[in-house]
């Protein structure tokens, strides 16, 4: 419903359908709606019940090389073929179903139209079922008069669980070689009686009937039988079931063995025919003639036969009975093969017991007809009967043998399953099954079935028979099966022959057939391959890899595991086990990363396995790889797998969100006087708004110029503060803060700015963004410097510094003072401030102390409190002395020195002059 007229619909037999196993199934398929050649193309497929998903190609009108290697051999011999019914129509054929044939077919037509647009396949189900019906009558020969009557019985049954009718029917055949088979009545499924057309009016006047006696037992009634009714007949009953499209469907035919009919005409003219069951013999079978008087009111006429072969007289049986034997037949006679009576006055038998070649030819009978004269018989009427052909075949020339395998390429652990089947001989049988192996040696006898079932396994398989891997089996008395188990490549491969022996009166006859398997082993051509569709994954973002598996055989028919394993990126060392899916199904997460069981989809088919990863973080990023295991069939519950191989592996970068930060980086500077409190601005030009912005500051003392910077405060995300070492102490966490004032404004506010804190103030700002798992630092961004200067006031002086640069070496454990002398007198309105500064080279000055202008000392380097003393011999005298030398003290020291002027008013204090110590270069020494 709802399709238009342009499109393509594919229309399937409807299922469920059930065939019974050994029958000749057909499937139809059609296509309408399409575009393109009027001759379309089917294609067929089937999906097993065993692996539902995965489908297996059987046969296609386009293409050989479609059918799977399981179908391949059928296929090519034509069991398994398609017929095309019309251009849009084609019927799928098996001539023998198979238990392996149930599943669910697939018609597909390829498609012709300019676009896909429709439904390009159908489905329907086959299921496999037991053939249950029975039909069976025993084989005889009768003989009757014009006008007797004639019962015959058919015993028919069945035992199907499904729900199914029978029909029964009788069918007349004129003579031996006659190939058509007449209708006589059949009672059809609908439980109806339809005569044949030659018997129609018999019927209706009853003369013809068909009665069931019984559960299982169909009577055949002809009344006032007529020389027409001669013949042989037989009895025929099919099982019907009804499919799902309402029509009933025969599913099983089967006839019983044939009952030779002789009818004797009443007429006036003598009459004679020969009949018998079989025409065609073995050597060693009993062949039965019967030699039938047709003549009226026969009770009371006199009859003489002679039995003739090849026109040449046999034997002879007076109408007394008596019998006689010519002359070369008699001492078969004595022995009991050969026998002739006369079973009635208008039937003779000839029976020839253990028939041999010198017994075939054509046997005819004569009857004549005598009176009883002067004490002899006299002849006054002789009939010759119509020559009878009989063939007699050696022993072993009627034998067909017929061997097959189930598969002739299978990988290494798989069964090797060979069929012998013998036909055209019920003589007991013995079977030997040879192994030709690739090298062309000498063959192998695998094992021996004797005549009386006795097995005997040859030597090179005896461990393997007590292992269970060999095993042989006979189905009736002429079907040999060969099993072998668990086998091993290339050892087990090569060419199988069955040899069957036909016994027979102390003889025996041979015939064998052979057959080539090839078995491979299961890392032949073994090759894993990995692949992503993208190396970079953007940060949440899901992403997948694909595990593709390849081999010189058909994987689908082996057992296979599939590894995941993983390096991430941020460790070296082995590859993790993220999951192992065993050939079972079972799945086994790996416990070295636990955060993949949660967000990861795991999918696998017959020649692949995928893995697909939900929101990817930094935790996902490394290198990937998968190693595929392919198991024995009958060995994947323990153990390790057969052959194994490991892919290429993948590396899977997991990206940031891009940084869109921009930070002002304009320079600028900030001029102050006295003791004032000082701002730094940090400004942020553009910040995403999902972001949350962490900053910190950095200080760059004045000289010399590559100094290290130091980190003042730095403010997180979460404006958690955190203060670097040279400003942790009491007096610098109170004098440094940082302050958000706006959305894009962040200040460093210095209060009661010295002249210590000259120097350039810059601050980096970082992006920090929230994703599945943690804070992630997107980028950063660094502002231009602003530089602190004090502003000098009223009249302004210059110091006069000491200015030298020395270098002084000193034995650790003792005292040393580094000078900074001041020259000059000051005027006693005027105060005097110094700071001291320490580094490792130029390039990395920490200030020490601090000697403020009221004579008040801060420790910079607290941990240096002890050591560090201020002497003041003299007024201009700053000399620093340290104690217990260290061999951290060494390096460089010197000292900046202030001159500060109270106003006028005597209130704030104005810096006046500023200036440097020359350098100390301090080394130590060993004590």
């Amino acid at each position: 419903t709802g399709l238009s007229s342009g499109q393509r619909v594919v229309t399937i037999q409807r299922g469920p359908l059930y065939r019974v196993r050994g029958s000749h199934v057909t499937l139809w398929c059609r296509v309408s709606g399409y575009q393109g050649p009027a001759e379309q193309n089917f294609q067929w497929s089937i999906y097993l019940p065993s692996a539902p998903e995965r489908e297996v190609q059987i046969v296609s009108t386009a293409d050989p090389s479609f059918p799977y290697a399981v179908y391949t051999q059928r296929v090519r011999s034509r069991e398994i073929y398609v017929e095309r019914l019309q251009g849009d129509t084609a019927r799928l054929h098996i001539t023998e179903l198979q238990d392996h044939d149930a599943g669910e077919y697939e018609c597909h037509t390829p498609n012709t139209d300019e676009k896909y647009f429709g439904s390009y396949s159908a489905k329907t189900n086959l299921s496999v079922i037991t053939d249950t019906l029975s039909v069976s009558m025993g084989p005889q020969t009768l003989t009757r008069a014009e006008g007797d009557s004639v019962e015959l019985t058919c015993e028919v049954s069945k035992s199907t669980s499904q729900h199914t009718h029978l029909s029964v029917g009788w069918y007349h055949l004129q003579g031996a070689g006659d190939s058509h088979a007449e209708e006589i009545l059949t009672l059809s499924k609908d439980f109806v009686l339809r005569p044949g057309a030659s018997y129609t009016q018999r019927f209706l006047m009853g003369d013809v009937r068909l009665d069931k006696v019984g559960n299982t037992t169909y009577k055949l009634s002809i009344r006032g039988v007529k020389p027409s009714d001669q013949g042989q007949l037989y009895c025929e009953a099919a099982e019907w079931i009804e499919d799902a499209d309402e029509t009933w469907k025969d599913i099983s035919r089967k006839q019983t063995e044939k009952t030779s009919l002789t009818v004797t005409s009443l007429g006036k003219d003598l009459h004679v025919t020969i009949v018998a069951a079989e025409s065609s013999l073995s050597e060693g079978d009993t062949l039965q003639l019967n030699c039938c008087v047709g003549a009226q009111d026969s009770r009371n006429r006199q009859f003489q036969v002679i039995w003739l072969l090849n026109s040449t007289e046999v034997a002879r049986v007076d109408p007394s009975g008596v019998l006689i034997w010519k002359e070369e037949y008699e001492e078969r006679a004595r022995l009991g093969q050969l026998q002739a009576f006369k079973q009635s006055n208008t039937v003779y038998v000839l029976t020839v017991y253990e028939v041999g070649l010198m017994d075939k030819g054509v046997y005819s009978c004569s009857i004549s007809e005598v009176e009883k004269a002067s004490g002899d018989f006299q002849s006054f009427q002789t009939k010759l009967s119509s020559g009878f052909r009989v063939d007699v075949k050696p022993i072993g020339y009627s034998m067909h043998l017929s061997m097959s395998t189930s598969m002739a390429q299978i990988v290494a652990g798989d069964a090797l399953i060979f069929l012998c089947e013998v036909q055209g001989t019920t003589n007991p049988l013995s079977v030997r099954w040879w192994h030709l192996q690739q090298h062309h040696g000498p063959p192998t006898l695998v094992a021996t079935m004797e005549r009386d079932g006795s097995l005997t396994l040859g030597s090179a398989y005896r461990d393997r028979g007590a292992q269970g891997s060999i095993r042989l089996e006979k189905a009736g008395s002429s079907t040999f099966t060969l099993v072998i188990s668990n086998t091993s490549a290339p050892s087990d491969g090569g060419s199988y022959r069955c040899e069957v022996m036909e016994w027979s009166q102390g003889k025996s006859w041979t015939q064998a057939e052979e057959t080539t398997v090839t078995v491979s082993p299961l890392d032949l051509g073994l090759r894993a391959v990995l692949i992503s569709r993208t190396a970079t994954i953007k940060y949440t973002q899901s992403f997948e890899l694909f595990c593709q598996l390849s081999a010189s055989y058909a994987l689908e028919e082996v057992p296979v595991s599939v590894i995941w394993q993983f390096q991430p990126s941020r460790l070296t060392g082995d590859y993790h086990e993220l999951v192992r899916v065993l050939p079972g199904g079972t799945v086994a997460w790996g416990t070295a990363q636990p955060h993949f069981p949660k967000k990861t989809q795991l999918t696998k088919a017959a020649f692949s396995s995928r893995l697909l990863i939900h929101s990817a973080t930094a935790d996902d990023e490394g290198t990937y790889r998968c190693e595929v295991g392919v198991w024995s069939r009958g060995s994947w519950l323990q153990g390790e797998p057969a052959a194994a191989v490991t892919s290429n592996a993948v590396g899977i970068k997991v990206t940031l969100p891009e940084s869109k930060l921009q930070v002002a980086t304009k320079e600028s500077s900030v001029e102050i006087a006295g003791s004032a409190d000082a701002t730094i601005e940090c400004r942020i030009l553009f910040a995403q708004k999902t972001v949350q912005l962490a900053v910190t500051w950095y200080f760059l003392p004045p000289p010399p110029a590559d100094a290290t910077p130091l980190q003042i405060v730095r403010a997180n995300y979460s404006n958690i503060l955190e203060y670097g070492a040279e400003f942790s102490s009491l007096t610098h966490r109170s004098r440094f803060q940082s302050q958000r004032v706006s959305s894009n404004v962040f200040w460093l506010q210095i209060l009661s700015a010295n002249h210590g804190d000259q120097g350039s103030y810059y601050c980096v700002v970082e992006e920090w963004l929230w994703l599945v798992d943690g804070w992630y630092k997107l980028g950063e961004g660094q502002s231009g410097r602003t530089t602190l200067e004090f502003k000098l006031s009223g009249k302004q002086s210059k110091l006069d510094m000491e200015k030298t640069n020395c270098s002084i070496s000193v034995r650790k454990g003792t005292e040393v003072t580094v000078g900074c002398l001041l020259r000059g007198a000051h005027s006693p309105a005027s105060r005097v401030s110094a700071i001291w500064f320490h580094g490792k080279d130029h390039s990395s000055v920490k200030s020490l102390l601090h000697l403020h202008r009221d004579g008040t000392v801060d420790y910079i380097q607290e941990s240096l409190a002890g050591r560090l003393h201020l002497r003041r011999p003299a007024a201009g005298d700053f000399s620093l002395t340290l104690q217990s030398v260290e061999e951290g003290d060494a390096g460089v020291y010197y000292c900046q020195v202030q001159k500060w002027q109270q106003d006028s008013k005597g209130e704030a204090w104005a810096l006046q002059a500023s200036a440097l110590s020359g350098y100390t270069r301090l080394t130590t020494l060993p004590p």
